[in-house]
C-alpha cells in the first residue's frame, strides 16, 4: 500500500478538524433543537397542546410545540433539545426529574403521591412544560388519579411530562358503610379503602354519613370494586358519576353494567377516549348523568374512555392497582392490563405475598401487549398493610406555625414529636423556606409529616 506525503497527511488533518469545529458551533453539545416532540399516546381524547422547553443548561435550541386531539391521538409537546440534565423542576430542589438519559416513551397510570412538579407511582416527572387536563377539581392533589404521558429513562427514575389527565372516579350518595373493613358503596360500586388512602375533608371513614353524597378518586381493581386513593366527604357539585368495568353489553338495548348499576345510554354522548362502536365488555368507562339513579337504574349522559393503556411495543408504562386473575408472577393483571413480573425487582414485601387484592405498583416495557416489568413495588397486602409515602417539594406558604403551613398549596403539620428535621431546625421554618416534606398520611387534609429537608440556598 503506497503512503500519501506527509504534507497531503496534514492537509487532510486539518480540513476534518475544521469541518468538526463547524459542525460543533451549529448545534452540537447540549442544546439541539426542538425537534420531534413527545407523543401523548392517547390521553383520552383530551385536547393537548404545549410549547418544548429550551434545550437545558447545555445549550439553547428552538423550542418545539405541538397539539394534538382524539382517540389514541398525539398531544405532543416538542423536545426542546436533549441535554436536560440541568433542569431542576424551578422549585429549587435540585432534583432533576428530567435527567440525562430521558429518552423512552412512557405512559404512567396511577394516583399522585407527591407534588413539586408531579410525583405518579414514586416517579417524579417534570411538568414544567406539560398540559394539564383536569375534571371534578381545580388543581391535582395528592392522591388523585392520573394519567401522565411523557419521557422517562430506562430505570425509571426520572420522567419529563407532555401531558397529565386526572378527573374523579365516583360521586354519590354512600351506603353499606363497614367501619370494619373502611369500605363503603357508591354508584353500585364497592369502595375498599387502605392506609395509603386521602381523606381531604375527614379523619376517615368515620366522618361518612349514610345518604350523603360523597366524591371518590381510585382504581378499578375487579368489576363493581374501587379502591380509594382519595375521598372527599364534601365535595363542591353533585352531579352523579360512576366508573368500573363494562359487563353484560347490550346494544339493541342500549345499556350494560357497572358492578350493581344498569347503566342507560341511548341518550348518552360519547368521549373522549371511546365511541359507541368501541365500546366494549372490558373496557374502563366513566359514565356521568345529572340525575341520581333510580331502582338500579342511572341514565348516562356522557360516556367518556377511561385513562388510555398504550399497547404499542417498547413504550415505558407504570400502573398502580390491585391485581386481579392471579396466576403466577408471569400471568395476572392490573387495571385489566396483561402482567410479567417474572424477572421484576420486587420491593415492599415478599414476593410470595403477591396474589388477587393486593396493590402493587409496576415499571416495564410492552411487548405485544404485555407488559413485562422491571420494577414491581407491593404497596398493600390484604390483612397486613404496606409502605406509604407522599412527598412535597417547593416553597413554604401561609405560615402560621409548624402544626399549620402549606407547601403546593398542600396543608402540612410537621409538630410532631417524631418529625425529622434535616439542614435545620423547627425554628428555620417560615414563608418562603424551600423544604422536601414526606408523610405517610393525609388525615383531614394535612400532609403529617415524618421528615422536612430545607434546600439548600
Amino acid at each position: 500500500m503506497n503512503t500519501p506525503p506527509l504534507s497531503l497527511r496534514l492537509v487532510r488533518g486539518l480540513l476534518m478538524a475544521g469541518a468538526m469545529a463547524l459542525l460543533l458551533s451549529c448545534g452540537g453539545g447540549g442544546g439541539g433543537g426542538g425537534g420531534g416532540g413527545t407523543p401523548g399516546f392517547g390521553t383520552a381524547g383530551t385536547t393537548a397542546t404545549g410549547n418544548g422547553g429550551g434545550g437545558g443548561d447545555g445549550g439553547s435550541g428552538d423550542a418545539g410545540s405541538g397539539s394534538g386531539t382524539g382517540n389514541g391521538s398525539t398531544g405532543s409537546t416538542g423536545g426542546g433539545g436533549d441535554s436536560t440534565a440541568g433542569n431542576t423542576n424551578g422549585d429549587g430542589s435540585g432534583v432533576g426529574s428530567g435527567g440525562t438519559g430521558v429518552t423512552a416513551d412512557a405512559a404512567g397510570i396511577g394516583a399522585a403521591d407527591g407534588l413539586g412538579s408531579v410525583i405518579l407511582n414514586g416517579l417524579r416527572y417534570n411538568t414544567d412544560s406539560a398540559t394539564f387536563s383536569l375534571e371534578d377539581t381545580t388543581e391535582l392533589q395528592i392522591g388523585m388519579s392520573a394519567r401522565i404521558a411523557g419521557k422517562v429513562d430506562a430505570d425509571f427514575n426520572n420522567g419529563i411530562a407532555a401531558t397529565v389527565v386526572s378527573a374523579a372516579e365516583l360521586r354519590g350518595a354512600v351506603s353499606a358503610i363497614d367501619l370494619k373493613d373502611g369500605s363503603f358503596t357508591v354508584m353500585g360500586a364497592r369502595v375498599t379503602t387502605d392506609n395509603a388512602t386521602v381523606w381531604g375533608d375527614a379523619k376517615g371513614a368515620t366522618d361518612l354519613v349514610d345518604t350523603a353524597v360523597v366524591q371518590v378518586w381510585g382504581l378499578p381493581a375487579a368489576p363493581g370494586i374501587l379502591r380509594a386513593t382519595r375521598v372527599q366527604v364534601a365535595p363542591t357539585t353533585t352531579a352523579p358519576l360512576v366508573t368500573g368495568t363494562v359487563q353484560n353489553l347490550d346494544r339493541g338495548g342500549q345499556q350494560f353494567t357497572l358492578g350493581l348499576l344498569t347503566i342507560d345510554f341511548g341518550g348518552a354522548a360519547f368521549g373522549p377516549g371511546i365511541d359507541a362502536a368501541s365500546l366494549a365488555n372490558g373496557a374502563i368507562v366513566r359514565v356521568r348523568g345529572t340525575a341520581a339513579p333510580a331502582a338500579g337504574r342511572f341514565t348516562a349522559t356522557q360516556v367518556q374512555g377511561w385513562y388510555a393503556i398504550p399497547s404499542a411495543d417498547g413504550i415505558a408504562l407504570q400502573l398502580a392497582g390491585v391485581i386481579t386473575d392471579f396466576a403466577a408472577l408471569g400471568d395476572f393483571r392490573v387495571l385489566g392490563n396483561k402482567i410479567d413480573a417474572r424477572n421484576a425487582q420486587i420491593t415492599g414485601g415478599p414476593s410470595g405475598s403477591i396474589g388477587n387484592g393486593v396493590k402493587v405498583e409496576v415499571d416495564g416495557f410492552l411487548s405485544g401487549q404485555v407488559l413485562v416489568v422491571k420494577k414491581l413495588r407491593i404497596r398493600h397486602v390484604p390483612g397486613t398493610g404496606g409502605p406509604v409515602s407522599f412527598t412535597v417539594i417547593g416553597a413554604i406558604g401561609g405560615y402560621v406555625s409548624a402544626a399549620d403551613f402549606t407547601v403546593r398549596g398542600q396543608r402540612v403539620d410537621a409538630s410532631g414529636s417524631g418529625t425529622i428535621f434535616e439542614n435545620g431546625t423547627a425554628a428555620d421554618l417560615g414563608n418562603g423556606k424551600r423544604v422536601t416534606v414526606v408523610g405517610d398520611r393525609v388525615v383531614d387534609g394535612v400532609l403529617i409529616a415524618q421528615s422536612v429537608s430545607f434546600m439548600q440556598p
